[in-house]
């Protein structure tokens, strides 16, 4: 057991909240408890909150604020923006086409859809990065299919997707979902996109708020009953000062994003060179083009969940499993679509203020604690 203070590497996860959205949630909370659907003073607080909270989103994004609904969670407007395209259409192309390696909350939603139309979804495979080929994305749209899923960068191995080859591929024959919840904040949003979704908490700002995307234009329609709210696009009472946080927190990622990129960016490049010293181990996901902060290492002869609780004794706490259904430790669909080990994994994801030290001090555990667990298994 280390006495060196614990250090958490899965920022993939979730971020602390930015001090940005920590000095403007208290203030928020003094003006943005009303309805802010509501004529008097405190509704009227509430709403001028609530738009300038699309307004700052909007600008952060690179988006139009009539574009941009506030959700409940990152969940939600995946849910919302894909089966919203598939509502919208009229003329009966009800199938999915989903990446091999989307979020679960993505394949979620493409599942319930099948079942509620009757009408199976396609699955376009990847390559050893994680990556579809946009030829391939065109060879397997059907006559039926309704909505493309392609996700702006991989939540596990850190891929950044064609987004914007693939739309332009599509050229408009069919509507592109762009699940953004892990690289929003970290990159620009891709082009090409009917609808989108991204997540507050990755990016520092509070839990429990989603952005919602839908492209002016698009033919969109809430698959869900709907609610009077001020926007209709959701549903539920509005969170007014967590959407001005979260909004807050976007605004100052994306303005610090170049400089922290570069820095995470050499982080990573120094873990994945790093890590290669030990035996059997394959590390996965673009070397080059990725998300900045991420990388994930599986090794051979390696539980993943004593991997992790192994880890955390010595101060670091990391994800293993699939990144969507990690609290069961289930083999990753994403690993196992791209062909590399599902067992023995570990995600590492950097936060703004993890330093190079602390990746130095990971580097010297690693060898040994793989060591360990592959000679408790006689290896």
């Amino acid at each position: 057991m280390t006495n060196a203070a614990p250090v958490d590497l899965d920022a993939a996860s979730g971020e602390p909240l930015h001090p940005a959205a920590s000095e403007v949630l208290a203030a928020a909370h003094e003006r943005g408890w009303g309805d802010p659907r509501r004529l008097h003073r405190a509704g009227r607080d509430a709403r001028l909150l609530l738009d300038n909270a699309r307004e700052v989103v909007a600008g952060a994004l690179g988006v139009r604020r009539d574009e941009v609904s506030i959700t409940s969670s990152g969940t939600e407007a995946v849910h919302r923006g894909l089966l919203g395209l598939l509502e919208g259409r009229a003329d009966g192309r009800d199938a999915t086409l989903l990446s091999a390696v989307e979020h679960s909350a993505v394949g979620h939603a493409a599942d319930w859809w099948a079942r509620r139309s009757g009408v199976p979804g396609a699955v376009v495979p990847v390559d050893r990065h994680g990556r579809v080929s946009p030829d391939d994305v065109v060879d397997l749209v059907a006559p039926g299919t309704g909505v493309v899923a392609l996700q702006a960068a991989n939540h596990e191995v850190g891929t950044v997707q064609p987004v914007a080859e693939v739309a332009a591929r599509l050229d408009g024959r069919v509507p592109l979902f762009v699940d953004a919840c892990a690289a929003a904040g970290r990159r620009a949003l891709p082009r090409g996109w009917d609808a989108a979704a991204a997540s507050a908490h990755k990016w520092g700002g509070p839990p429990g708020v989603g952005v919602l995307l839908v492209r002016k234009g698009a033919r969109w329609a809430s698959p869900f009953p709907g609610d009077d709210r001020v926007d209709e696009r959701t549903s539920g009472f509005e969170n007014v000062p967590a959407a001005l946080a979260a909004a807050a927190a976007l605004q100052a990622v994306v303005t610090e994003r170049d400089e922290v990129a570069t820095r995470q960016h050499a982080l990573v490049a120094r873990l994945r060179e790093g890590v290669t010293v030990i035996p059997d181990v394959d590390v996965v996901g673009d070397p080059d083009d990725r998300l900045p902060h991420l990388v994930t290492f599986s090794f051979l002869y390696v539980d993943g969940e004593a991997l992790v609780h192994e880890l955390e004794r010595h101060g670091f706490g990391v994800a293993s499993g699939s990144a969507c259904t990690s609290s069961t430790f289930e083999p990753s669909h994403v690993l196992a679509a791209m062909g590399a080990l599902t067992h023995g994994n570990a995600r590492v994801s950097l936060h703004r203020d993890t330093g190079a030290d602390d990746v130095e001090r990971l580097l010297a555990v690693l060898p040994g604690v793989v060591a360990d667990l592959r000679a408790r298994l006689g290896m």
